[in-house]
């Protein structure tokens, strides 16, 4: 098995989005399951303590990926990354109705994704 610096930068960067992604999709939401009937101050904490491995993550990824990538290239790659990580959170874990508004959603990032990763 080779090491995530054997990768290359783009699927370094992606990897490491993809799990500070996790973490900071269950910070912004997974109270609204776990946590639903404490006081939103509880909540709260709770999430800054997951949003810390969100940011331990997300930091080198950025950095990473900003050795091949520009800013406007890396923020498109983490909003990708973060509906592909959504969608099946709130689905799955939620337990909320897949919509054909994550489809259109989608394809108006892939049009996201070319503007900004084309040449010119």
């Amino acid at each position: 098995m080779s090491s995530l610096a054997s990768l290359p930068i783009p699927a370094q960067t992606a990897l490491l989005l993809v799990a500070s992604n996790v973490f900071m999709t269950f910070a912004w939401y997974g109270h609204l399951r776990n946590l639903a009937s404490a006081p939103w101050y509880v909540a709260a904490l709770v999430s800054w303590g997951i949003a810390l491995f969100e940011y331990l993550l997300q930091v080198p990824a950025n950095r990473i990926g900003h050795q091949l990538l520009n800013v406007g290239q890396l923020k498109i790659m983490q909003e990708v990354i973060t509906l592909l990580v959504f969608v099946p959170f709130a689905v799955l874990y939620l337990r909320e109705p897949l919509k054909l508004d994550y489809l259109w959603a989608s394809l108006c990032m892939v049009g996201a994704v070319y503007f900004v990763f084309r040449s010119g």
